[in-house]
Order: C-alpha cells, then structure tokens, then sequence
C-alpha cells in the first residue's frame, strides 16, 4: 500500500517504513505526527483519488530528527568591475520515517475557504465632461496673466 501526500506544500509518494526530509516542523524528536492530507491511495491495486483529500485516510510518521542540509553557495559577479559576493545558506529540515499508511479512521484534512464572488452594485457611468465656460475666479486669473506678459 502506498499513498501521496502532501505535507509542507510539498508532495511525496510513501509506503510504510519510507524516510523522508520536509521543511522543519515543530515537533519533537522521537513524537509520532499524523498527516491526513492524502491525495491518492493504492491499497493493492484499488486506487483512490481524493478531491482534493481522501477523507479518513491517513499516514503515521515518526520524527527521527533535525538537522540542516548541505551548505548552498550563492556566488554573485560582475565582470570588469571588481563587484564579487558570496553568500551561503543552509535549510533546517526534519526527518520523518512513515510508519503506518491507513485508508480509514484520519480526520478530515482543513480545507480553504473556496473564494466566492459577490456581486456588487457598480455605480452608473459618469457622461463624458464637456467644457464648461471658466467661473468667476478663473476667468479674473486668466485675464490678470495675460496683461501682465503684455505689459
């Protein structure tokens, strides 16, 4: 029997006794974790597709430890300009060894909200501007410019 799952926003086939390294996960050392966001199930040949989740299925899986992995070195250059940058990073990652993959008796997985649209009144539209003859005030500032260049 083996199952995908998806854990860490990753997804990963296992089978009983299948070790795995995920992003760090705040659990223990040593404590059983249990993930029941099963896409796909094939129990010997019967396979079960989960839309997205399978409901009631589940895996185990044991928290071996944590640790970082190989050491990832960003090397930034720019040619004829003296400009050089290394960088390095390591990511923390837990190991999980799966000890149990079940059809039955999970909880069912948390799902997103699915979005809906609400529909909302919209404004009538506004009729093209036409020009307006200028008011008082702008009509005195246009005419107090246009002396003053003439003058």
């Amino acid at each position: 029997m083996f199952a995908i799952i998806e854990l860490g926003g990753q997804q990963f086939k296992v089978e009983k006794g299948t070790i795995l390294k995920v992003g760090r996960l705040q659990e223990k050392e040593g404590s059983t974790i249990e993930i029941n966001k099963v896409l796909l199930l094939n129990d010997n040949g019967k396979i079960t597709i989960g839309t997205p989740f399978i409901n009631g299925a589940f895996t185990s899986a044991k928290v071996l430890n944590h640790e970082k992995e190989a050491k990832i070195r960003i090397f930034k250059m720019k040619a004829k300009k003296r400009y050089r940058r290394t960088k390095g990073h390591r990511q923390q990652v837990t190991k999980l060894v799966i000890t149990d993959v079940k059809a039955t008796g999970g909880k069912a997985p948390e799902q997103k909200a699915a979005k809906v649209a609400v529909a909302t009144k919209t404004a009538p539209k506004k009729q093209a501007a036409t020009k307006k003859s200028p008011t008082k005030k702008t009509a005195a500032k246009v005419t107090k410019k246009t002396t003053k260049k003439s003058e």
